[in-house]
């Protein structure tokens, strides 16, 4: 079950920022040193979706002459973990979060630059939402898909989140 997210001007300046190219590399760089050398780009960002690319280049390919599969796990927790942070940034009440499991498929050899979408942002908010009403912890299985520049998918990895409001004092 999911919950329609309602827009509001904190979610709309946190996604503001992370599009803006100048302050997605200050952010990665302060915060994400590894997306930032790997070249990881946010490339959509809704309320319920978000896009990651990683580019094929030197920096990122493995000796077999494709993506080395931690840049696209990496691309892949990313497009699911900007929506969880985006939520739980936003959000009145402090909320952790911390991947707590992860699978992945891998189809296709990724020989171009792979874009990762979730679309699980309504998923995320709802299991915030409950956790801060509740004061219990919740999970969500988030879907990151890959597809390389023809849309054929690469991988597809699925990444639980745990989210836990923390306690007012």
């Amino acid at each position: 079950m999911s919950v329609l997210v309602p827009d509001s001007p904190r979610l709309a300046a946190f996604r503001r920022n992370l599009l803006n190219p100048l302050k997605l590399r200050l952010f990665a760089l302060q915060r994400l040193p590894m997306a930032a050398l790997a070249g990881l780009r946010v490339t959509q960002l809704t309320n319920e979706a978000a896009t990651v690319t990683v580019p094929f280049k030197y920096l990122t390919q493995n000796p077999f002459r494709s993506i080395y599969f931690a840049c696209l796990s990496m691309a892949a927790e990313m497009a699911s973990g900007i929506l969880a942070m985006m939520y739980t940034s936003t959000n009145e009440q402090s909320v952790s979060m911390l991947v707590v499991g992860m699978q992945a498929e891998f189809t296709k050899k990724a020989v171009t630059r792979i874009a990762f979408t979730s679309t699980d942002g309504a998923a995320i908010a709802q299991a915030i939402a409950e956790s801060c009403a509740t004061g219990e912890g919740r999970t969500v299985e988030c879907t990151s898909t890959g597809r390389d520049e023809a849309g054929d998918v690469v991988a597809v990895f699925r990444i639980t989140w745990s989210f836990r409001a923390k306690k007012k004092a």
